[in-house]
């Protein structure tokens, strides 16, 4: 495959373009040949490395227009999510680095203030634009400083309702404020809800092309086609719009109408995701995040033999089990069908499933309220999205001892997405909960019996699972509940060699305990349980063992380690106690191994630290029995 470098002659115009200040020299005759070399460049790029990919094809022409018409980076751009900033990347200085994206050491996966002066705000979770540049707008007003702020979010991050409470009171307060709505009628998957119809009857009435647009549900949609803007005007803002969001005429001259205009004011513009690359435009969900791909056919290499399962394919596989024999069982998204292993369900149950958008307060409370009425909700959700659910886990659910069943998946380092996707809080933020039992399953058949643990538990659960590939374990037919707060001793010790070290590993961090214990001949526990945690076995290895070793792919601070610490200050245990997990640090993005050795969560990581605390002062009568690593 024959490849270019932006400075090629093949790109003439795209090799001049190194700032936004060269970007304004250009005549804007030449600004729709300027877009055709970019997407190229993308395309040629994203087939290489793989990347956020349909998002950023619909996003060329807006970041060309709106670095064109703004004084940037005096005036703020914040955009949404970033999935749909690469081109503003490659207009602001980092073009050459593109390659690098979402690598170890390379380019952030989205927007951040460390990386790039024109990154007015650091983005990773959807709907936060609106606050954000709210807060740039009042500040200006404040400091009496002439600058334009220009929030850029998309119909999927309008499902959430932070970008509701952000326009209510920036209306209210009158800022100057610029917020383009970029509608492509697709969150990861379809878009979904009321307004999401309500856009589809205005895109059909004006004509636009409507490839996924089959709006339902909306009697007097079409009554309101008629007013598109009267929902964000009742907000206080001056609606404009719809403008195709691939003209750059029709673009540059909105802008330079809005640009200067006082109070909040909102510019609905219409894009297609994956725009310029016909595979992406016909299948945009395929296209959202791509590895490797050939730019030109848009073909993936084909899947390699023996590949595993990942733990995601396996929960939806059992939730398809069990929603077969169980009728009462229904299962919650907050618009990650795709990610969280749903598709199959979502086809074969579409009665009883639910994607709320990206709104994960309500997926959590809707949850709630399912299962006041006898059914058996089970919300699937990403760790790092939890977070946003967190108040109404302990009030609507917690409090009230609902049966919930929270299937956490992405626990732990994700790799690539970097520090806005990791989830490694949740062992940390759940276990302080009263009424919740947590749970960390080191194996796929381990990850189905704890989900059928917390479906048959009359309160709520959660279930946390990394983004890896299984074991490759043997798997029972129908996953059996498991005896809840006990563990597994899964390796003894072989020897008499003193010290003794015990490993209490949870989750995915179990076999790196195995890999280490080889070596230290030292015994292995798969807790299994974070909370309630098995306090008899705790005790057991306690009194035969002179170390113990906490093993966790989460924040050290408050994890599951410090509930081990906790157990043995309660029952005065004056045991030397080593906990591993995440330092007190944000990692950034590389791939899972990368970060693992990088931190020392890896198995020749775990064991070094391992071997420094036998050899330290309250071990040194024994410093010569100790095992040494070859």
């Amino acid at each position: 495959m024959t490849t270019h470098s932006a400075d090629t002659p093949g790109y003439t115009l795209l090799g001049r373009v190194n700032t936004p200040a060269d970007l304004r020299q250009l005549p804007v005759r030449e600004l729709p040949h300027l877009a055709v070399e970019m997407r190229r460049h993308l395309i040629e790029t994203l087939g290489r490395i793989g990347g956020h990919f349909a998002a950023n094809l619909g996003t060329v022409e807006l970041s060309i227009a709106l670095h064109h018409a703004f004084d940037t980076p005096h005036d703020r751009l914040v955009w949404d999510v970033g999935h749909q900033a690469y081109p503003h990347k490659m207009l602001t200085g980092r073009r050459a680095r593109l390659e690098s994206i979402r690598k170890l050491g390379g380019l952030m996966p989205f927007c951040h203030r460390g990386e790039s002066e024109y990154d007015a705000f650091g983005v990773g979770h959807s709907s936060t634009s609106i606050s954000a540049a709210a807060g740039m707008a009042a500040a200006a007003r404040v400091k009496a400083e002439q600058r334009r702020v220009v929030a850029i979010i998309g119909d999927g991050g309008m499902t959430g309702g932070m970008a509701y409470e952000a326009m209510n009171h920036a209306g209210h307060l009158g800022l100057d404020l610029l917020v383009v709505y970029n509608d492509n009628d697709m969150s990861i998957s379809e878009n979904v809800g009321a307004l999401r119809n309500h856009s589809a009857r205005i895109a059909a009435k004006l004509g636009f092309p409507t490839p996924h647009r089959e709006a339902e549900g909306c009697e007097n949609a079409m009554h309101l086609a008629d007013r598109p803007g009267a929902l964000f005007e009742t907000l206080g803002f001056a609606y404009h719009g719809p403008i195709d969001g691939h003209d750059l005429d029709a673009l540059l001259g909105a802008f330079e109408q809005l640009k200067d205009a006082k109070g909040p004011q909102f510019l609905h513009i219409i894009t297609t995701k994956g725009k310029g690359f016909e595979p992406a435009e016909g299948d945009p969900i395929k296209y959202h995040g791509v590895t490797q791909f050939d730019p030109v056919t848009g073909a993936f290499p084909g899947k390699k033999p023996g590949s595993k399962q990942t733990y995601t394919q396996v929960f939806g596989d059992w939730l398809c089990e069990t929603a077969a024999r169980d009728p009462k069982l229904v299962a919650i998204t907050p618009a990650m069908r795709e990610g969280s292993g749903l598709v199959e369900y979502s086809q074969k149950f579409a009665e009883r499933y639910f994607d709320c958008g990206i709104a994960e307060q309500h997926a959590v409370t809707l949850a709630a309220g399912l299962a006041c009425e006898g059914l058996k909700p089970v919300c699937a959700i990403y760790s790092t999205f939890l977070q946003r659910g967190y108040d109404q886990l302990i009030h609507d659910v917690a409090i009230q001892n609902l049966p919930v069943l929270f299937a956490i998946d992405r626990g732990g380092l994700v790799g690539a997405d970097g520090a806005t996707h990791h989830g490694v809080f949740d062992l940390s933020f759940l276990r302080c909960i009263p009424n919740l039992v947590v749970m960390a399953p080191s194996d796929e058949n381990e990850l189905r019996r704890q989900l059928a643990t917390g479906l048959a538990h009359a309160g709520p659960s959660a279930v946390r699972y990394p983004r890896a590939t299984v074991q490759g374990v043997e798997v029972d037919v129908i996953a059996k509940p498991l005896p809840l707060g006990k563990g597994r001793v899964v390796r003894e010790t072989h020897g008499r060699r003193r010290p003794r070290v015990a490993f209490l590993a949870f989750g995915a961090m179990v076999q790196t305990a195995l890999e280490a214990a080889e070596i230290l001949d030292a015994t292995v526990a798969d807790m299994r349980f974070v909370k309630p945690l098995d306090v008899e076995l705790i005790l057991d290895l306690a009194q035969e063992n002179d170390l113990l070793v906490t093993l966790e792919e989460n924040a050290r601070l408050g994890g599951a380690g410090s509930g081990v610490n906790e157990v043995l200050a309660a029952h005065h245990q004056p045991l030397s106690v080593l906990n591993l997990g995440l330092p007190d640090h944000f990692v950034e993005h590389g791939t899972r191994e990368e970060l693992l050795a990088q931190i020392g969560l890896d198995a020749a990581g775990v064991l070094r630290a391992v071997q420094k605390r036998l050899r330290g002062k309250e071990f040194d009568a024994r410093e010569s029995a100790l095992p040494r690593q070859a």
